[in-house]
């Protein structure tokens, strides 16, 4: 699973490119997406997406999990668990005599829940079990303690690029000789194999995997040849 798929992106500020990221999009609903956003207003819910054109059921089944909408009116939607499985975390806190909210914040009533109640033939104990632990990740409130990944402010072009920057990034793409690092400008760097660790480094796909997000500095940038060197050396 890449690394915007296990940490989810924030819907209403994802830039296309990294919506594009995400499992069941793609480049070209990832520009719907952000083309309705822009023409409608953020995100209320993540029933909302649906209306995305040419967004259909099996693409929302993919990417729901993975999209984030904080502030939502239900808190869920700004976890990892998936809209399937929003009738059984109901059903969880109905029975526990709580809101869904009270149960993602009080450890004490998810340690009361006996997950062996809720197994059905669609869900069984695993993914009742990831479902708890995700119920548990964001803490008290889950929409002040979520995060989720997003490039760094105000840097959209190359020209936005200083060498000294620290910046956010997602590898694209494992070579023989380095990695290269989507920054959000439209022009991957590349962290030439000698700069991926402090140590010596014989293989890039020993330190590194295609859509791992990761943090490097810039080394240099060169307008005229479209080329950001960069650095993970810490």
């Amino acid at each position: 699973m890449s690394c915007v798929n296990a940490v989810g992106v924030e819907v209403n500020t994802a830039s296309a490119q990294l919506l594009g990221y995400v499992s069941g999009l793609g480049p070209a609903l990832a520009k719907a997406m952000v083309s309705y956003r822009d023409e409608n207003g953020p995100f209320q819910t993540r029933k909302d997406l649906k209306k995305v054109p040419r967004l259909g059921p099996k693409a929302f089944e993919q990417s729901a999990g993975f999209l984030r909408i904080r502030g939502s009116s239900n808190p869920l939607d700004a976890s990892a668990v998936h809209p399937e499985s929003y009738p059984v975390v109901e059903a969880m806190a109905r029975d526990a005599g709580c809101s869904v909210t009270d149960l993602m914040g009080d450890e004490g009533l998810r340690k009361s829940i006996d997950l062996r109640r809720y197994i059905t033939e669609k869900t069984g104990l695993p993914t009742l079990t990831d479902i708890m632990a995700e119920l548990a990740r964001p803490g008290r409130d889950p929409r002040e303690e979520f995060h989720a990944f997003s490039f760094a402010e105000g840097i959209e072009k190359m020209e936005d690029v200083r060498p000294g920057m620290r910046l956010p990034g997602i590898v694209t793409n494992v070579t023989a000789f380095g990695a290269f690092v989507d920054i959000g400008v439209h022009q991957d760097g590349l962290v030439h194999i000698s700069q991926l660790a402090n140590r010596f480094v014989k293989n890039a796909a020993d330190v590194v995997k295609v859509h791992q997000q990761v943090m490097v500095t810039v080394l240099s940038v060169d307008l005229a040849r479209r080329r950001i060197s960069l650095t993970m050396k810490e």
